[in-house]
């Protein structure tokens, strides 16, 4: 029997099988040996499931998988722990005002996504909000920059329901992670499109195990059919992970495209010579927001692998 995994519990898991949900537990002792992480089995993960006489679902065999992601284990810097697993797309809520997401954590999130193969979306939330001429500025600046990057933007409100429909569209059978910082409204819009759901902050309906919850783990529901959504307070750590500093123009679409031109294939495109990057930040052909993000990744993984050698 095939089942996916809905919520990871301890030791017990939390089995979409067919329409409905069992419980289920791993048989023995089971290990992923190409992987160094904390949980063998992770929110998204197809499994084979079998059924003991006494009634009980065990889980025999994990299925392979198309793509993950992880974070650093809040135990152990030294070991991963899998958020989620078969990700066909990360949607980014994010708001201009009541609270302002900032261009930094919107480009992170974006480089850590790719870091990971998985595609983005950017939903601007709460946009029924009257904005300051400098907050309109900032809205303009989103729609105009992202989509020529190549990451859509989209607009709504889940208080006047302008929008959802795009929103439905966006989910449509599709297994997304759903991010945001608090307050942007993620549960709200999530709540417009299947009421049933009544999501809380922090809180899970009874609908899908009263009392199973917690601020560590993944959860995955079904908000429409065939259509699923993950989501994590643990997102906020959602960032890239044992990556070199030169690596990371390979996750900035716009600045990949210019640094094939530097003189140098290890270019940082810091103070290196005949950098093509910098050229193209100069000529607003990359965005400078986008740069100094950039940048700032950069530092901090220098200062971060500097701390480790320490």
């Amino acid at each position: 029997m095939k089942g996916r995994i809905l919520q990871t519990t301890g030791s017990w898991y939390q089995v979409l099988l067919d329409d409905k949900i069992v419980p289920a537990r791993l048989k023995g002792k089971f290990k992923l040996e190409e992987l160094d992480t904390t949980n063998p089995i992770a929110v998204g993960d197809f499994v084979t499931l079998e059924k003991t006489e006494g009634g009980e679902f065990i889980i025999n065999e994990i299925h392979n998988r198309n793509n993950y992601i992880i974070r650093q284990s809040p135990r152990n810097k030294h070991q991963r722990h899998i958020i989620a697993s078969n990700i066909d797309l990360a949607l980014l809520i994010v708001t201009i005002a009541q609270p302002r997401t900032s261009l930094g954590f919107i480009d992170r999130f974006i480089a850590a996504a790719e870091s990971f193969h998985i595609p983005v979306k950017i939903v601007i939330n709460k946009i029924d909000l009257t904005l300051s001429n400098k907050e309109k500025e900032i809205f303009d600046y989103l729609t105009l920059i992202y989509p020529q990057i190549g990451y859509e933007v989209f607009s709504g409100s889940a208080i006047n329901m302008n929008g959802i429909n795009d929103l439905n569209s966006i989910l449509e059978n599709k297994t997304t992670l759903v991010a945001g910082h608090s307050g942007v409204g993620k549960s709200t819009l999530l709540n417009s499109i299947n009421k049933e759901l009544n999501l809380k902050t922090g809180k899970i309906s009874e609908k899908w195990g009263k009392g199973m919850h917690t601020t560590t783990f993944a959860t995955m529901f079904e908000i429409l059919p065939n259509s699923f959504i993950i989501d994590t307070p643990g997102i906020k750590e959602f960032m890239l992970l044992q990556v070199e500093p030169e690596e990371v123009s390979g996750y900035f679409k716009d600045i990949k495209e210019f640094s094939e031109d530097c003189q140098f294939n290890n270019c940082l495109h810091q103070n290196e010579p005949n950098c093509a990057v910098k050229k193209a930040v100069e000529n607003t052909q990359i965005a400078a927001t986008r740069y100094e993000n950039y940048l700032h990744i950069i530092q901090n993984i220098k200062d971060i692998n500097y701390w480790e050698r320490k």
